[in-house]
């Protein structure tokens, strides 16, 4: 692989196409209007600069690096890429679209990856021809700091593209655990997000907000509460991907707390809106 797309300027579709032209990748990043992607670009920007801040980048690395990040808004640009990693919104009729198109443009030999953090990956390879070359490539937030990466494969994912995904996420220094059999919420959601809707619970029932963070901070080691966590995270994101849960699972033990919906109604949705369990 030589060439990669990005589908997304956001926070993690611009994190992806950062630590992909930091380890020598060229990258073409994607998104509906120019104004995102040159959001993207800030991102990415500022990034670097606490990278090197941490010591982890030299300054004189950065322009490089952002010259191997070509930003447009045009689809047809991918038309000689090796790997697509499509990280947009989490819709599925959306990612069905995008997947239908890339099929159409992209060479046969084209990986295509997405960054879905709950949705079915075989039900997005099914908008495509070349079900065996997609599969998922679950990055976690901040993309430049985490080391993980979620391998999952759809049920006609071939070992060969698991193995070239492999080789791609230890080429721009990442870690990758595989997925064989795909579950929604994959390893890390599935187990982390019923651990914040608990604590949520605990919260409705009346137990402090610092008393939970506290206790989990103090007693069980976490780096920092669950519900600071949530607001980092997004009470709209979490709420979303509890919902995909309890609908897949049809589990009461994914149901969210009506106080935790109505918070999510009245748009307090954590640190980017400046209110959610805690004021920002």
């Amino acid at each position: 692989m030589k060439k990669i797309a990005v589908l997304g300027a956001g926070i993690m579709g611009a994190g992806i196409a950062q630590v992909a032209a930091q380890a020598g990748f060229e990258v073409i990043l994607r998104d509906l209007q120019i104004s995102l992607v040159k959001d993207g670009m800030k991102t990415i920007a500022d990034n670097m600069t606490k990278l090197v801040e941490s010591n982890s980048l030299q300054e004189n690395q950065i322009p490089g690096i952002l010259d191997r990040i070509h930003g447009t808004i045009d689809l047809a640009e991918l038309h000689d890429v090796d790997l697509v990693i499509e990280a947009v919104v989490e819709n599925i009729a959306v990612k069905r679209q995008i997947f239908a198109e890339l099929d159409n443009i992209c060479p046969q030999h084209t990986i295509l990856a997405t960054n879905t953090s709950s949705l079915s990956i075989t039900e997005i390879a099914a908008s495509t021809k070349r079900q065996d070359k997609v599969l998922g490539m679950h990055f976690l937030n901040p993309v430049p700091f985490m080391k993980l990466v979620e391998l999952v494969r759809g049920m006609e994912t071939s070992d060969q593209t698991v193995e070239l995904a492999r080789n791609f996420v230890d080429n721009i220094g990442k870690e990758n655990v595989l997925i064989n059999r795909e579950s929604p919420g994959f390893i890390v959601n599935r187990i982390l997000l019923p651990y914040i809707n608990e604590a949520i619970w605990l919260y409705a029932e009346g137990t402090d907000k610092e008393a939970i963070d506290q206790a989990m901070i103090l007693g069980a080691g976490m780096p920092q509460g669950p519900l600071q966590l949530a607001d980092m995270i997004g009470l709209d994101n979490l709420y979303n991907v509890m919902l995909g849960f309890y609908n897949e699972f049809k589990d009461p033990k994914y149901r969210p707390h009506t106080v935790f919906s109505t918070m999510v109604r009245a748009g307090y949705y954590g640190k980017k809106t400046g209110k959610g369990f805690y004021n920002y």
